[in-house]
């Protein structure tokens, strides 16, 4: 069988200040912090994880709190938006919680046959709540929001091209998704089952002006599969397309692999095992800070270099 991806597995954003990043995903959208520990890469500043109640994958949202980078340019070459998924009848409850916080936000409007509800987190980074009416996930029920209201995971996530063309016959042909619909200059693409969490918006302008990273902008976008070996096989499958493609690299909680697609837009290929629990309890995601086996010896230095971090009380 052809190796594929089945969906989206996580977005990773660049933040300010780590505090406000914590009060905003955790305290207002009501997203658990099922992981805190640092950037790999930069062990420097956190990686901050969210989701559903057991960080499932199609609702991790992560971020690396830079509160030092400069402002970065929404544009094309980027995602430009990461849409959430809401239960149809939530809109309202979501409307009055925006207002409440005092989080500015566009009149809803229709999209195709859905409810979208746009507004920014305060680094400026573009969301959306779409009202999904077959959405049967549950998000986390011990947060701030309402359980009947909290966010499912994703809906979907918007690629902005200049030429989706290639980046189309890349997620056709190579990653296993399928078009599913078009509206003016978006296209819609599905994978794996298909719906929330498994969707992919290709929109089309050839005049936008190219995105720069920083702070308000997605680092990359990370799509799952089932297993390392199918991961391997889609490696092998996408360094022959001439992709200058990583080599697979452990991220503790997933593997991955990582290559630019034709547009821009960083890809990920992250596998779904072995999960969040795998260094801390389910009831207890988020509460400690977790380091991989060689960063333990830094840790004294890396608790006394990171700031410290409240969680927000689930008050309702």
């Amino acid at each position: 069988m052809t190796p594929q991806t089945t969906g989206i597995h996580h977005v990773t954003a660049i933040a300010g200040a780590p505090q406000r990043n914590l009060d905003f995903y955790a305290g207002i959208l009501g997203l658990r912090l099922i992981k805190k520990t640092v950037n790999f890469d930069d062990p420097g500043t956190y990686h901050l994880y969210y989701g559903d109640g057991a960080g499932n994958p199609g609702s991790i949202m992560t971020f690396f709190p830079w509160p030092d980078a400069p402002r970065g340019r929404v544009g094309a070459g980027q995602l430009t938006a990461t849409s959430f998924s809401i239960p149809a009848e939530s809109l309202g409850y979501w409307t009055e919680r925006l207002i409440e916080h005092g989080i500015p936000f566009e009149k809803p409007s229709q999209r195709s046959d859905e409810t979208v509800l746009a507004f920014s987190d305060p680094d400026g980074l573009p969301l959306e709540l779409v009202a999904a009416t077959n959405d049967g996930r549950e998000g986390w029920r011990d947060g701030p929001v309402l359980p009947e209201h909290a966010i499912r995971g994703f809906h979907h996530v918007t690629l902005l091209e200049h030429d989706p063309a290639p980046t189309t016959k890349l997620l056709r042909d190579t990653l296993g998704f399928r078009q599913s619909g078009e509206d003016g200059d978006r296209q819609r693409f599905e994978a794996g089952d298909g719906g929330a969490g498994n969707t992919v918006d290709v929109l089309t302008s050839a005049d936008a002006r190219r995105g720069s990273l920083g702070v308000g902008t997605v680092h990359h976008v990370a799509y799952r599969v089932p297993d390392e070996e199918i991961q391997l096989a889609l490696r092998e499958e996408i360094s022959g397309l001439g992709y200058d493609v990583t080599s697979v690299l452990d991220r503790n909680y997933f593997r991955s692999i990582y290559f630019r697609e034709p547009g821009g837009v960083l890809f990920e290929i992250a596998t779904d095992p072995p999960g969040f629990a795998v260094d801390e309890d389910l009831s207890h995601l988020g509460e400690s800070l977790k380091l991989p086996p060689w960063l333990e010896p830094q840790r004294e230095r890396l608790e006394n270099a990171l700031p410290r971090l409240q969680i927000p009380a689930a008050k309702r």
